[in-house]
């Protein structure tokens, strides 16, 4: 399977998805997201495969049971491989990169990893290096209990999260083969950080609910 860029159509499906965000919509349009959206999406996975890992598409639909927002589809089409992940949209390519949201036990490693000068201190060097991707997590607004605000990291120290992530504005390139080597170079780029996450945090070890 060869990855050729997205369909011509992937752009003007969500547009119109955005625009009426319902069944009858997603019905009509359903042969230009197979088609245009989710082959290319597999394609593209299945080159980055051999490098990366096996990855995975994320379903179209939302899971409005807990949210106010009923609207049924997502706006995008998204996909992970390991700690990496993938969107394509109406605004484009987004590619990323780390631990989006750090359970409370990857957390605790985390500040305890980031609070120690050697292993904190090569995180910083990492993400110094990170010169074509933004660095972002959601953080506490205060420092963390048990901490210095004066702390040398305070600001890493603060992270419930911790990715870094890369967007392309639609272009003819998002319909080219040239769409893998943004998506393989940004992933090559964020390794140091995603191996930095996988030596000194981890998966979580709390069970499931």
């Amino acid at each position: 399977m060869t990855f050729t860029g997205f369909g011509e159509g992937v752009v003007e499906f969500y547009d119109g998805l955005v625009a009426d965000n319902s069944k009858a919509y997603w019905t009509d349009q359903r042969a230009v997201y197979e088609a245009d959206v989710r082959a290319p999406m597999q394609a593209l996975l299945a080159e980055l495969e051999p490098e990366f890992g096996p990855g995975k598409i994320f379903r179209p639909y939302r899971d409005v049971r807990f949210s106010h927002d009923k609207t049924p589809y997502k706006t995008h089409c998204g996909a992970t491989v390991g700690p990496f992940y993938v969107q394509v949209g109406s605004d484009g390519l987004l590619v990323a990169g780390g631990y989006y949201r750090m359970a409370p036990d990857q957390v605790a490693r985390y500040r305890t990893a980031v609070a120690d000068d050697r292993r904190g201190g090569d995180l910083e060097k990492r993400i110094a290096a990170l010169q074509a991707l933004t660095l972002a997590g959601e953080t506490l607004k205060t420092r963390p209990k048990g901490f210095d605000p004066d702390h040398p990291r305070i600001d890493l120290l603060r992270h419930k999260g911790l990715y870094a992530w890369r967007a392309w504005e639609p272009d003819d390139v998002l319909h080219e083969p040239g769409t893998l080597d943004r998506v393989a170079g940004a992933w090559r780029e964020l390794q140091p950080l995603t191996e930095w996450l996988a030596d000194h945090v981890g998966p979580s070890e709390q069970p499931r609910r």
